[in-house]
């Protein structure tokens, strides 16, 4: 959903190391790789396409400040959820107090 993925079904226990490197290395993966990026005599950025469209287009050429913007589009906005709730989960669900650890939510009272 808006350009995010979560599979909340990925678990792995203290004591599974590999399971545990495997998700700490998905999760800190940069955003772009970096040994697919290049200038061009131009100075234009060249970035090799991991695997090529469906046209055979392998590369994407762009200006220097069009690629910084397509980066800056990438980073998430300040103080926005990355994860959104709905249902019982949502922040105004009259039941979220009833299933959730801190008991808190519009159906809570002190």
């Amino acid at each position: 959903m808006a350009g995010f993925s979560l599979h909340a079904g990925v678990t792995a226990r203290a004591d599974e190391r590999k399971k545990l490197e495997r998700l700490c290395r998905c999760i800190s993966r940069p955003a772009v790789a970096e040994e697919r990026l290049s200038r061009t005599a131009n100075g234009n950025i060249r970035y090799q396409l991991k695997t090529p469209y469906r046209d055979g287009t392998t590369h994407v050429i762009l200006e220097p400040l069009d690629f910084i913007a397509r980066l800056a589009a990438l980073v998430p906005k300040l103080r926005v959820n990355l994860t959104r709730f709905r249902g019982v989960f949502a922040p105004n669900s009259h039941d979220r107090a009833r299933v959730t650890p801190a008991k808190r939510g519009p159906g809570w009272s002190a």
